[in-house]
């Protein structure tokens, strides 16, 4: 007994060191904390999704399931070839030019009406506490933080490390004119010495003008937040950015609820909508989308055009690396959407609805 207690007290002295590490944040303290706790969406010290919201769904149990995951079969949730990609110089666009380049998974850069922002960028090569563990696909983490210029808005939907990675967000600090983030993720920022002055930070529902013409609205998400072992202690969101001349729903993480058609009658004449297609299951599947409610997702939002991210760099779920594309295509295959397919650090041009993209994954192993 005592031996097994002694490893169990050594164990727990380990992760809590482990914890202390910087990169874990911090969840929200002081004045914050009083904001957090006044939120309606904050309830039994926790953040509440608008419905009621499963992490885990059906009879196995958090166990079973996460034994699944790890040694369960698998089949090529990594790909055997390089992920082509394309290197775009960001340091050297033309101001004018109207452009998004995704990186893979859910970060993208777009320059807009003259500002340049910077979604939920990951660019260390791994989604983890552990950098030798999720690592991106190989082709797939072509681009650092020093690949990118300097950066108006920075906007991040939650604090998961595939959204929020501490080694970029401390290389692009001097880069970063302001940080837009859900309620509580500015902890993390505070934290990690980024000025509170250039942090934004919305609850649902909330919006703050960020120059002439551009306005950020704080928009709901069916999802859930932590870094370290206290979760739902900052929100989660999505975001619409509206700027002088166009409209674009940043969808963050989400499962698939009512708020999309309530956001698309709400702000209606959506150009883009940016959608997380990938990385879902039907053991979570209230907190992540399957590629067919995508794209009734966007439908609701009444979007002129669809980007589906959130694949094609990591395995964080138990399907095939293409599966995601291969079935979003396959569901429009009556082309009911406009849906856009680049190739990671491809310029698409945001005002030109003629370009043409190839389905680059097809042929791949």
């Amino acid at each position: 007994m005592w031996v097994t207690l002694s490893i169990i007290g050594v164990f727990a002295i380990i992760v809590f060191i482990f914890l202390q590490q910087a990169q874990f944040g911090r969840t929200p303290t002081r004045e914050r904390l009083a904001r957090v706790q006044n939120s309606t969406h904050y309830k039994d010290k926790n953040f509440q999704n608008q419905s009621l919201t499963p992490q885990l769904t059906g009879d196995k149990g958090s166990v079973k399931v996460m034994f699944d995951f790890l040694f369960g079969s698998r089949k090529r949730v990594t790909p055997v070839d390089e992920i082509p990609s394309i290197k775009t110089d960001l340091l050297n666009l033309d101001a004018s030019e109207d452009i998004l380049v995704w990186f893979g998974h859910s970060s993208y850069f777009i320059q807009i009406d003259g500002k340049r922002i910077l979604v939920d960028p990951v660019f260390s090569g791994s989604a983890s506490p552990v950098s030798f563990t999720t690592k991106a696909f190989k082709g797939a983490d072509n681009y650092k933080a020093d690949d990118m210029p300097n950066i108006d808005y920075l906007f991040i939907s939650h604090d998961h490390w595939d959204h929020l990675d501490y080694e970029t967000i401390e290389k692009l600090k001097p880069k970063v004119g302001k940080v837009i983030c859900s309620l509580g993720v500015g902890e993390h920022f505070e934290y990690w010495g980024y000025d509170i002055n250039k942090i934004v930070e919305m609850d649902w529902n909330e919006n703050t003008v960020l120059n002439s013409g551009f306005t950020a609205f704080c928009l709901p998400a069916r999802h859930f937040s932590g870094r370290g072992l206290s979760p739902k202690q900052s929100l989660w969101s999505s975001f619409l950015l509206q700027t002088p001349t166009f409209k674009i729903y940043l969808g963050g993480d989400s499962g698939y609820d009512s708020h999309f058609a309530s956001i698309g009658k709400d702000f209606e004449g959506i150009d883009l909508a940016i959608l997380e297609n990938g990385q879902y299951d039907n053991d979570w599947k209230y907190i992540h989308m399957m590629p067919e409610q995508v794209l009734q997702a966007s439908k609701d939002l009444k979007a002129k055009r669809l980007l589906p991210v959130h694949s094609s760099k990591f395995a964080l779920s138990k399907h095939a690396w293409d599966e995601p594309l291969i079935r979003i295509i396959e569901a429009n295959k009556n082309k009911e959407q406009d849906v856009i397919t680049p190739m990671i650090g491809e310029i698409v041009h945001l005002k030109d609805t003629t370009q043409v993209f190839r389905q680059w994954w097809v042929g791949l192993e």
